[in-house]
């Protein structure tokens, strides 16, 4: 909005001048000039408004991926909630992409289908359910559910265990060499901790591999 309200000024500007300079001039060297420069300042005005929008998309996605919740629900109260209205296997909970406006809570049912559950941060309810059949057949989900499955430690007390590190934004099972682990993010006075959770004892240890 704010770039094309530059545009519009500048445009008009233009018209005021070097369009009516034209209209009686034409031919006229000066006017040529003045309609030469009027287009590069339209340009230049167009590129460094692209700039700072360049610029605020990227810190835009920097404060995404330190985005803390905006409510009091933590990643165990929405793994609860989900599972409540869900029952079944904890795989995965997260925050939305666009930076905190919900936790997504992945959930295998006992007859094998998946669903995607999402909380509100603010109070834990529950805006909705989806089943995510693309999924369902998957060998590797079958892998994390049985990892899941077998495990001492489930994805709720990942995530409390992981809570002394810093606020949780992100916990779901991380296979790195063969080594299955709770993969948990965290964030805390604005820098990001990745930590491994140990799925037989819960003992959290710090992830190395991320950084």
């Amino acid at each position: 909005m704010k770039r094309n309200l530059v545009i519009a000024t500048l445009t008009a500007a233009a018209l005021a001048t070097g369009g009516t300079v034209a209209a009686f001039a034409a031919g006229d060297d000066d006017a040529t000039a003045t309609q030469r420069q009027t287009t590069t300042s339209v340009q230049q005005a167009t590129d460094r408004d692209d700039d700072s929008a360049d610029d605020r998309d990227d810190d835009a996605t920097d404060d995404d991926r330190t985005a803390a919740p905006k409510g009091g629900v933590t990643a165990a109260d929405a793994i609860t909630a989900a599972l409540q209205h869900t029952p079944g296997t904890a795989l995965s909970a997260d925050l939305d992409d666009d930076g905190a406006d919900a936790w997504e809570v992945t959930v295998v049912k006992g007859d094998g289908s998946e669903y995607d559950v999402r909380i509100a941060p603010a109070s834990g309810k529950v805006l909705g359910a989806q089943r995510d059949t693309d999924d369902d057949n998957d060998a590797d989900d079958r892998a994390e559910l049985a990892a899941a499955k077998g495990a001492q430690t489930d994805a709720r007390e990942a995530a409390l265990a992981a809570a002394a590190k810093g606020t949780v934004t992100e916990v779901g099972l991380d296979d790195d060499n063969g080594s299955v682990a709770w993969g948990v993010d965290t964030v805390k006075n604005g820098e990001q901790g990745d930590w491994k959770v140990a799925l037989d004892s819960g003992k959290v240890t710090q992830d190395h591999d991320e950084d």
